[in-house]
């Protein structure tokens, strides 16, 4: 039995003598057709049609000789290697590598991509990966049949990013194509294929340090749920009155119920001077900031350019603006009350949190949440902001926050 298999990657280039040995010595090879169309692959050998991995793995084990199984590319990174070293399988895997297809795409574009985001698409994540696109200013997208450049484009739809296409790189049939996201969906395009997506904001320049960190790189500013006035606009009015919901308090403890994270959409509905929309894409989410006033869109768009985040500014009145925007993780409403809160929880977010001044309007909307299949959660904050010259009352802000989870996530 077959307790050892050889992993060899492949990506166009003539196999290593480490690799052209084990494959040589092979009795069984499993791949692609077109892995197990190559010269090198032994006559004599078993050939297995990679498909299922598990059942590959299966046949592998039970198996009386020498295995390998090639791949695409760096077969470790985001490859067969994970699931053939899984426990059921009792296999020792050895890996002989090639560069993956995330760098040979970056390669052909003349592209540095430490700074990239990389994820894989299929139709199930499509929409994960398309809110990481919109998030992030180059993302690679390792991607398959039903959510390919075409399917990124239309979910992409009034967000503008370029598309560079590399399809079927390392073979005779290698084409580099670059178009504008629009356009994308205009062709069909053959598999397996690499999207580079760029755009939505200046590309890392280099420093005199270099670059340390690989992906999403920390951000300059350090925190937070920091105070209005870090934010262009965020201050209080000319009569001294904070805006209402703009509290760091208020917000933090929104931002804490919501959770906004890479993969996320997030709609910012009521988004004032954008402190919540920025922090909620710092941390990840790709954001949807929404307000009916022409001020309150350009103090959004300016707080995103201030802290160098990635954020669609949508300017409208809601519920009926909503209708238009693509379907939300998680939900922050900012004001207008019942009609937008059952807007909103139409669209079945995961979760959403919203703020009322009163108990009355705590309670209508608590109960339009619960009746539209939300486990409903209020708490009263207080916060008292304090003159430490003096040590006395600045500021104080009381409000009611309510905080919604669906009901078929609730424990």
């Amino acid at each position: 039995m077959a307790d050892r298999v050889t992993v060899i990657g492949w990506d166009g280039s003539p196999l290593t003598a480490a690799a052209g040995a084990a494959l040589s010595a092979a009795t069984l090879v499993a791949g692609a057709a077109h892995h197990l169309a190559l010269p090198e692959v032994p006559a004599t050998a078993e050939r297995i049609r990679l498909g299922s991995i598990d059942l590959a793995a299966r046949r592998i084990a039970g198996h009386r000789g020498s295995a390998v199984v090639l791949a695409d590319g760096d077969p470790g990174f985001f490859g067969v290697v994970r699931n053939l070293r899984a426990p059921e399988h009792g296999l020792e895997v050895e890996v002989v590598p090639a560069v993956s297809a995330v760098a040979t795409a970056f390669a052909r574009a003349g592209m540095p991509w430490e700074d990239a985001q990389i994820v894989v698409a299929h139709p199930r994540t499509l929409r994960r990966a398309v809110n990481v696109c919109r998030a992030h200013h180059k993302v690679a997208v390792l991607t398959s049949p039903g959510a390919g450049p075409a399917e990124l484009a239309l979910l992409l739809e009034g967000v503008h990013r370029t598309f560079v296409i590399c399809e079927e790189l390392g073979t005779a049939r290698e084409q580099v194509t670059v178009v504008t996201s629009d356009k994308a969906a205009d062709h069909v395009w053959r598999d397996p294929n690499v999207v580079i997506v760029i755009g939505g904001g200046p590309e890392q320049q280099s420093t005199g340090t270099g670059s340390w960190i690989a992906g999403r790189h920390p951000q300059a500013v350090r925190g937070w749920a920091l105070p209005s006035e870090a934010y262009p606009g965020g201050a209080a009015d000319p009569e001294g009155e904070s805006r209402e919901g703009e509290s760091p308090g208020l917000r933090a403890a929104q931002l804490a119920r919501l959770g906004p994270r890479t993969g996320d959409l997030f709609w910012d509905i009521g988004s004032g001077s954008g402190a919540l929309a920025v922090e909620a894409a710092g941390f990840g989410a790709a954001v949807l900031a929404v307000d009916s006033d022409p001020d309150a869109c350009a103090r959004t768009a300016a707080a995103a350019r201030a802290f160098g985040v990635q954020l669609q500014v949508v300017q409208g009145r809601a519920p009926h603006v909503l209708e238009r925007l693509p379907e939300p993780d998680v939900v922050r409403i900012g004001g207008g009350g019942v009609p937008v809160v059952t807007a909103v929880a139409d669209r079945r977010p995961e979760r959403i949190v919203t703020h009322a001044s009163t108990r009355d309007e705590a309670e209508a909307l608590g109960a339009a949440l619960a009746e539209n299949g939300y486990t409903v959660e209020c708490a009263l904050l207080q916060s008292v902001e304090l003159d430490t010259a003096a040590w006395s009352e600045r500021e104080r802000s009381v409000v009611f926050l309510l905080s919604a989870l669906r009901s078929d996530l609730a424990p």
